[in-house]
C-alpha cells in the first residue's frame, strides 16, 4: 500500500503499519491480508517520521492491526516522541493484545501521556461482538485490554461502528459503557464506509443511517445525560435531528471526503462531515438545509 506524505495541513496523517489483522471484521473497509509486511512498513515509517514536519499536531498508527508489530510498535513510538515531541499519537487497534498487562505497561512507558488508543466495541453482548469481529474470544480480550489500558492511565477512544447486527442495541451499549467502561475518554459512534467487506457483504451488514438514527440518538442522549463525552462520526448533519448536531464531527479524512451537488445549496456544508468518496454509494435521505 502506497502511503501519502505527512502534511501539516492534512487532518489525517497516518503511518500504515501492516495489512495483517487478528480480527476479520465483517464490515472492514480494508480487508486484512496474510502477508509478511511488518518489517517493510516499519523501515518505511522510520524514514517518514525522520522527514516529518516537526509541528504535526497528531499522527495515527493504523493497519491492519498495529500491535502485531510486537515490540517494534514501541520502538516506532519512541522515535516519534524523540523526533516529534509535541505530536500526539493515536493508535487504531482492536485492543486484544493489551489483554497482556505487560504489553499495556510497555505502551505507557513508550508513549507516556502522548498516546491515545482507539478501540472498537461492536456490542455489549459477547457473541455479537465476536461475530462482527470475525474472531471467537475477541470480546473477552478486548474488554480486558481496555481495563489494562485504563490501569496504565492511557487515554481511550471507544469506537462503535453502527451496522445491521448491532444498531438495535445501541442504547443498551450506552448503558453498558456507563456502568462498565466509564473510564474511556470519549465514545465515538461511527457511520460505515461502504467499501471492502461493508460493500461485498452488504446484504448481511449494511444499514442506511436513516434507519438507525432513533437508536443512535437515544444512545448519545444516554451517554450525555450520564456526563460522558460522546461524538458522532461520518453522519451528515441533514440525517440528524438538529439537537444532535453539536455531537457531530467533521470526521472524514480530507483525502477521501466529498460532497454532493445538493450539498452546494446547504447552509451547513462547512460544518458537515460530508461523505466518503471511497464508498460505492451515498447514504439515502440526503437533503440541503
Amino acid at each position: 500500500m502506497k502511503q501519502r506524505p505527512l502534511d501539516i495541513h492534512s487532518n489525517d496523517n497516518t503511518l500504515f503499519t501492516t495489512e495483517q489483522c487478528n480480527n476479520h471484521c465483517i464490515m472492514c473497509c480494508q480487508p486484512p491480508r496474510k502477508i509478511d509486511d511488518i518489517d517493510h512498513y516499519y523501515q518505511q515509517n522510520i524514514k517518514r517520521v525522520l522527514s516529518a514536519p516537526k509541528d504535526l499536531p497528531l499522527i495515527a498508527l493504523t493497519g491492519g492491526e498495529p500491535t502485531l508489530m510486537g515490540d517494534k510498535l514501541f520502538s516506532l513510538i519512541r522515535l516519534i516522541r524523540e523526533q516529534l515531541p509535541n505530536t500526539e499519537i493515536h493508535i487504531l487497534s482492536n485492543g486484544r493484545k493489551f489483554a497482556d498487562p505487560e504489553y499495556a505497561k510497555a505502551l505507557k512507558l513508550a508513549g507516556d501521556n502522548k498516546v491515545m488508543v482507539g478501540v472498537p466495541l461492536h456490542s455489549d453482548y459477547e457473541k455479537d461482538h465476536d461475530i462482527i469481529a470475525g474472531s471467537k474470544g475477541a470480546y473477552n480480550e478486548t474488554i480486558l485490554g481496555l481495563y489494562n489500558l485504563a490501569m496504565q492511565g492511557i487515554a481511550i477512544e471507544l469506537r462503535i461502528v453502527m451496522n445491521k447486527l448491532n444498531y438495535m442495541r445501541l442504547p443498551q451499549m450506552a448503558t453498558f459503557i456507563h456502568k462498565n467502561l466509564s473510564f474511556v475518554t470519549w465514545t465515538a459512534f461511527m457511520g460505515m464506509e461502504r467499501v471492502g467487506f461493508a460493500d461485498t457483504k452488504s446484504t448481511h451488514i449494511w444499514i442506511e443511517p436513516i434507519e438507525y438514527i432513533p437508536q443512535l440518538c437515544q444512545a448519545v442522549q444516554l451517554l450525555d445525560d450520564f456526563r460522558h463525552e460522546v461524538v458522532i462520526f461520518n453522519i451528515p448533519l441533514c440525517l440528524l435531528p438538529e439537537q444532535y448536531h453539536p455531537f457531530a464531527e467533521k470526521s472524514i479524512s480530507d483525502w477521501k471526503n466529498k460532497y454532493t451537488d445538493c450539498c452546494e445549496q446547504c447552509r451547513l456544508k462547512e460544518q458537515c462531515c460530508g461523505f466518503f468518496a471511497t464508498s460505492t454509494q451515498l447514504y439515502t435521505g440526503i437533503k440541503p438545509y
